[in-house]
């Protein structure tokens, strides 16, 4: 890779801003890089400070100047991409009394299209083209969208910016035509009365936080909703829904570690919503009901991985909590479905998932059984209460997808769906292993990897390992089509399954945020180093990846041990985390304490979030080859981070690799709205690391 004659690469002014918190003194060069009217830029990236444009512009030109030869080879990875993917893809379709409901696409489309048939076959309806829907808008993603309980209407989320702030619309199924009422700045989420003419939805502040609960019958004007609830608390995200039954709908308050659930009938949503439960400051729950109980997922009572309780409808107070599924240390029970005579719940254990079921009249349970493991597995909600039916997907690092319908009475499952790769795949030509590496103070930490079978990897071996580790997402090994571009090419591929996540129970969550998190980067410098020990690579030729709070990770195992690494790639990286821990009016900081810690009162969270946060640890090293991505319109991480990480690592760090900063200036946190747009962002990243590794 001779970059002799490369472009120039734009460098950002300094411009130091100094503030002092708990007696430290701390210079900011780049904070001019963060619009004063960032709220406005993000609902309309057309307002963002003709300056900042400016810079970020060049930034894109010099990363597509960078990018130019690997043009090619961008094109016939997207070729390989779109071959893997069925373009008229579709999901399987979910009864639902007389109707059955489905998702597909059209060939070539780029966003999904609603649609339902009769349960039992017949002329299908198209209840929503998002293609067509999307037709004159730069950037359209399709929320949520759900149909009343009497098969009439249809509430629909659509975001046209990318900043995640949707607009509630209502159609007539009957005639195909909206309705004239539309509600902006609304969350996405709704739940139906009984009625199937009001409904509840959840509306966001000026900071972008789900604040408001409000109620809609249709034909009203909007302007006149009444608000059902408020919540106070800026640290504090509401949702609402609907319990499995249809009996009840749910107001939920939480944060990363409490919640607070309200319910109302569903066929009286005019009533005062009542509490479950007050919020206990780390006590979490969710409920649902079952006949005259409810039957809530709680870690209330020492029940660090959560137990399953009961409760009379009429006393729902945790005084009155019984166990119906106790506390297993370990065994984490990550959530549950309820039907009229069923209960499945999933639980996770040592990375590895399972499905449990229990018939509820007599409390007779059975694990169903998978070939394999290394899996993904996960619930596949439907719309039907009263079924022996359970719906659920499986993958694996080498199994495509395949969705079954399970029959909990005689146990018997049914292939309803297998993914389909219309390139070509066979799973026996993949390896999927699990490893394990010793952290430094001595914790096992998973690693699952898949590489071709008739690869020998070694010490030239590339290797791409990805890590999140936080908010306790566990990255289990699902199948990706994409990742095939880059082991066909002769890498393996690797999760580490640090803490911060909680592959390993909530415990690993708990071990890897707040004043515990330096535990997240050096389980992954652990997991880089026990596969170069096992021999799949060698220091100095691996890849790292993360995305968000995965960027972070990338961020500060860069500054750590940046000699273990040849390239990374950083997507929407949380890098700047201390300047946005200390500023609470941007969107999502109170509510992010809990995860971090509170620097502005605690001054041990400040300088522990000093120690690691990106940003700040720049520094003189040879840092590998590195692509950076942004989005002007992203309310999560928002476009400033990376843009002033990367200009504070062409100024302070040494001379890095490559260092490309790609900002996408009419899209948010992920990223382009439609399904082919997304595989051109892939297709670049896979192009930067080949180039990277002089396989392009």
């Amino acid at each position: 890779m001779n970059d002799s004659h490369a472009p120039t690469p734009p460098l950002a002014p300094r411009r130091p801003i100094v503030s002092e918190h708990h007696g430290h003194r701390r210079e900011d060069p780049y904070a001019w890089l963060r619009d004063a009217g960032w709220r406005e830029a993000m609902r309309d990236p057309q307002q963002l400070d003709p300056a900042i444009r400016a810079y970020l512009e060049a930034e894109n030109r010099y990363t597509d100047a960078m990018m130019a030869p690997t043009g090619p080879l961008q094109e016939r990875l997207y070729t390989e991409l779109r071959g893997r993917i069925r373009e008229d893809d579709s999901s399987v379709p979910a009864p639902d009394g007389p109707w059955a409901y489905y998702t597909r696409y059209r060939e070539g489309g780029q966003h999904p299209v609603l649609c339902r048939r009769p349960r039992d076959g017949g002329v299908e309806t198209v209840l929503l083209d998002g293609d067509a829907e999307a037709e004159g808008s730069e950037y359209f993603r399709l929320g949520g969208a759900d149909h009343s309980p009497d098969h009439r209407f249809l509430a629909y989320a659509v975001d046209r910016t990318g900043a995640e702030a949707y607009s509630l619309c209502f159609r007539d199924l009957a005639s195909g035509a909206d309705l004239a009422e539309r509600i902006d700045n609304a969350r996405g989420d709704t739940a139906w009365a009984s009625d199937g003419r009001s409904l509840i939805y959840t509306v966001l502040d000026d900071e972008h936080r789900p604040r408001w609960v409000y109620r809609h019958r249709l034909g009203d004007d909007p302007a006149r909703d009444v608000l059902v609830y408020e919540e106070a608390d800026p640290g504090f995200f509401l949702g609402v829904d609907r319990t499995e039954s249809g009996r009840f709908l749910l107001i939920d308050s939480h944060d990363h570690t409490t919640s607070e659930v309200r319910y109302l009938p569903a066929s009286n949503i005019a009533a005062e919503p009542r509490l479950i439960a007050p919020r206990e400051r780390d006590v979490e729950y969710e409920v649902s009901d079952h006949g005259e109980r409810w039957l809530i997922l709680t870690n209330a009572g020492g029940a660090e991985d959560f137990r399953l309780c009961e409760a009379s409808l009429e006393t729902p107070g945790r005084a009155h909590w019984r166990d119906l599924v106790a506390h297993r240390p370990g065994c984490l029970i990550e959530g549950f479905l309820v039907f009229r005579d069923w209960l499945v719940r999933q639980e996770l254990e040592d990375a590895e998932t399972r499905l449990v079921v229990r018939h509820l009249a007599d409390g007779d349970e059975h694990v169903i059984a998978q070939d394999e493991p290394c899996l993904s597995l996960g619930i596949v909600p439907g719309y039907e209460y009263a079924t022996d039916t359970l719906r659920f997907a499986y993958s694996s690092f080498t199994t495509p997808a395949r969705v079954y319908d399970y029959d909990m009475a005689s146990r018997q499952r049914t292939l309803r769906k297998e993914q389909e790769i219309p390139s070509g795949h066979d799973p026996s030509a993949y390896v999927s292993r699990r490893l394990a590496a010793t952290a430094p103070d001595g914790e096992r930490v998973p690693i699952s990897l898949f590489h071709r079978r008739d690869l020998a990897p070694g010490p030239e071996t590339p290797l791409l390992l990805y890590g999140y580790g936080a908010y306790g997402m566990s990255d289990l090994p699902a199948f990706s089509p994409h990742r095939l571009s880059l082991v066909d090419r002769g890498f393996v591929y690797a999760i580490a399954h640090v803490r911060g996540g909680k592959e390993r129970g909530y415990r690993w969550y708990r071990d890897g945020k707040l004043r515990r998190k330096m535990n997240t980067f050096t389980d992954t410098v652990a997991c880089a180093e026990a596969l170069v020990a096992e021999g799949y690579s060698s220091a100095g030729r691996l890849a790292l990846h993360g995305g968000s709070a995965g960027g972070l990770l990338v961020g500060a195992v860069l500054n750590r041990r940046p000699e273990l690494f040849h390239a990374a790639v950083a997507d929407v990286p949380f890098v700047d985390v201390l300047n946005t821990m200390l500023d609470p009016s941007l969107p999502l900081t109170p509510p992010e304490w809990p995860e971090w810690g509170n620097p502005i009162e605690d001054a041990d969270a400040y300088f522990d979030i000093l120690a690691y946060s990106p940003y700040d640890n720049v520094a003189p090293r040879p840092y590998p080859h590195l692509l950076v991505t942004a989005g002007v319109s992203d309310p999560r991480v928002t476009y400033w981070e990376p843009a002033k990480w990367v200009a504070r690592l062409r100024a302070e760090g040494e001379p890095p690799g490559r260092l490309l900063l790609r900002t996408n200036m009419s899209a948010g946190h992920g990223g382009p709205g439609g399904r082919f747009q997304y595989l051109e962002e892939v297709a670049f990243r896979y192009a930067f690391l080949l180039q990277a590794y002089g396989l392009e």
